[in-house]
C-alpha cells in the first residue's frame, strides 16, 4: 500500500465496507476524530482512509489502534509523495519488492535519484569522488565539483526519509583547486569535510555528528619535509577521514493520530527540535495522562523512534563499544594481494566497518539503505547481510562491474543500467 488513490466515485462512508468485521473501538477513533480529519485531509483522502481502515483493520482494541495509526502515517507519506511527478513507477517497483536481492544500479546517481519516490529511502550512506582524487573522477576545478555535489546532494535530500539520517564519509585533500593557477604553487590542502558541511546544512540537513576516522600509521614520509627541521617548513600527514552524521528534519505540519489512543484530537504542543513538530493529545478519554492532566505528547520521528524499538533490531553491545567515542581507528583496507593484483576492483574501496556500523544503528531490518556512490558496493553487501533492502547507484559500469557481480554472485542480484552508465 505504497500509493493511496481514490476516485470520486468511491463511497464517501465506510457502510458500504465490512464494517461489523471491525471492532467497534474504530467507529470511537472516526467519531472523536471527525473534526480534526476534516481540517487535515481532503475529502477524497479522507475517503481513502475510511476504506482502508474498514477494509483492513481487525483484532482487539489495542490491534485496532496500532494498524490504524500505520494506514494513516502511510497515508501521510502517500500525500506528500505525490507532489512530486517524476517518478518511475517501474523504477519503484523494482525497488520496493523483493528486498532480500540487492540491487545494483549502474549510471549516474543524479539521473536515477531524480526517477525514485520522495522519501523513499531510510538511510543513505556513501563516500563520494574526493575531487581530483582518482583518475576516474576529474574536474575542472574545485567549483564545478561542488557544483555537482551539490545538486545530487539535494536530490538525495528528497528522497531521504523524513527525520532519517545520511552518514557521509569525506577526506580532507591536497590537490589544486584550480581557482587561481594550474601551476604546482596551487596545491594547498582543501578541507572538504568543511565544505559539504555548509553544503549540507544550506540544503537542509542537520549536522549531528563527526566521527573522525583515524587511519593508523601513515607509510607516506612528506612530513620529513626534505630534513628540515626548522619552523614553518613542517606538516603533519593526513591519516583521518570525517564520518558525518547529518538529519533530515523537514518541517511537516500533518496531523497525526495519538500513539496511545489513536485519535487526532490533538494540538500543536511545541517543537522537539529544529524541524520537529510535536502534538498533544486532548482526547480527555485517553487512558495516558499526566498528573496536571496533561495529555501524550509525541511526534512523527518519536513514532518513527519507536516503531524500531524491537528485538531484530537490537544493537550488540560490542559494536557499540567500539564506536562510543567520536574518534574510531579503522585500518584501510587491503585490497592488493601478494601478487600485485587487486582483489575487490576498485582503488578505494569503503572499509566494511563503517556501514555495519551506520546502517545497524541508523535503520531498522527491512527498511531501504541506499548508497549513491556505490564503488565496490560494500554498503550495499552489508545492508544485505544486515536484512535490508540494500541498493547503490555506482556509474563506473566498465571498471567496475565483473568485480563486484563475482562478489555478489550468491545474493543474485538485481542490475539496472542507466543510459549514462560508463
Amino acid at each position: 500500500m505504497n500509493e493511496m488513490k481514490v476516485s470520486k466515485s468511491t463511497c464517501t462512508c465506510a457502510k458500504n465496507h465490512p464494517k461489523n468485521d471491525a471492532h467497534p473501538y474504530l467507529d470511537t477513533i472516526f467519531k472523536v476524530s471527525e473534526k480534526y480529519l476534516q481540517k487535515t485531509l481532503s475529502v477524497e483522502n479522507l475517503e481513502v482512509l475510511k476504506r482502508e481502515s474498514y477494509s483492513n483493520i481487525r483484532g482487539g482494541k489495542r490491534e485496532t489502534i496500532k494498524q490504524f495509526i500505520d494506514i494513516y502515517y502511510i497515508l501521510a507519506k502517500s500525500i506528500y509523495q505525490q507532489k512530486y511527478k517524476g517518478i518511475d513507477k517501474s523504477l519503484a517497483t523494482i525497488i520496493e519488492t523483493q528486498k532480500n536481492r540487492p540491487k545494483l544500479m549502474w549510471g549516474g546517481c543524479l539521473n536515477f535519484l531524480r526517477l525514485m519516490n520522495s522519501e523513499s529511502v531510510q538511510l543513505m550512506i556513501t563516500s563520494p569522488p574526493y575531487y581530483n582524487a582518482r583518475e576516474y573522477t576529474q574536474w575542472k576545478n574545485l567549483d564545478d565539483y561542488l557544483t555537482e555535489m551539490e545538486e545530487i546532494i539535494a536530490e538525495c535530500y528528497r528522497v531521504l526519509d523524513n527525520h532519517r539520517p545520511f552518514v557521509f564519509n569525506i577526506g580532507d585533500i591536497f590537490d589544486n583547486d584550480f581557482r587561481h593557477t594550474r601551476s604546482s604553487w596551487g596545491k594547498r590542502r582543501i578541507p572538504l569535510g568543511a565544505y559539504f558541511t555548509d553544503m549540507f546544512e544550506r540544503i537542509g540537513f542537520q549536522f549531528v555528528d563527526d566521527f573522525i576516522w583515524d587511519k593508523g600509521e601513515p607509510q607516506s614520509q612528506r612530513h620529513k619535509n626534505g630534513d628540515n627541521p626548522y619552523p614553518l617548513y613542517q606538516y603533519p600527514i593526513n591519516c583521518y577521514e570525517h564520518i558525518f552524521v547529518f538529519y533530515k528534519h523537514r518541517l511537516d505540519d500533518m496531523l497525526y493520530p495519538c500513539p496511545v489512543c489513536g485519535c487526532l484530537k490533538v494540538n500543536g504542543n511545541a517543537y522537539s527540535g529544529i524541524g520537529v513538530k510535536s502534538w498533544e493529545c486532548k482526547n480527555l478519554d485517553c487512558t495516558e495522562r499526566s498528573l496536571g492532566n496533561r495529555g501524550k505528547r509525541f511526534s512523527a520521528r518519536s513514532h518513527t523512534m519507536t516503531n524500531l524499538k524491537c528485538n531484530e533490531n537490537e544493537i550488540i553491545d560490542e559494536q557499540l563499544r567500539a564506536w562510543r567515542r567520536d574518534i574510531v581507528k579503522i585500518q584501510p583496507v587491503i585490497k592488493i594481494n601478494n601478487k600485485g593484483e587487486n582483489t575487490l576492483g576498485h582503488t578505494a574501496p569503503f572499509p566494511g566497518e563503517i556501514p555495519r556500523y551506520a546502517i545497524s544503528v541508523f535503520s531498522g531490518r527491512g527498511e531501504t539503505v541506499l548508497d549513491p556512490f556505490a564503488g565496490s558496493f560494500t554498503s550495499v553487501r552489508e545492508g544485505i547481510n544486515l536484512g535490508r533492502n540494500s541498493l547503490g547507484m555506482e556509474v563506473n559500469r566498465s571498471m567496475f562491474r565483473e568485480s563486484v557481480v563475482q562478489r555478489f554472485r550468491e545474493f543474485n542480484p538485481m542490475e539496472l543500467k542507466g543510459t549514462d552508465a560508463k
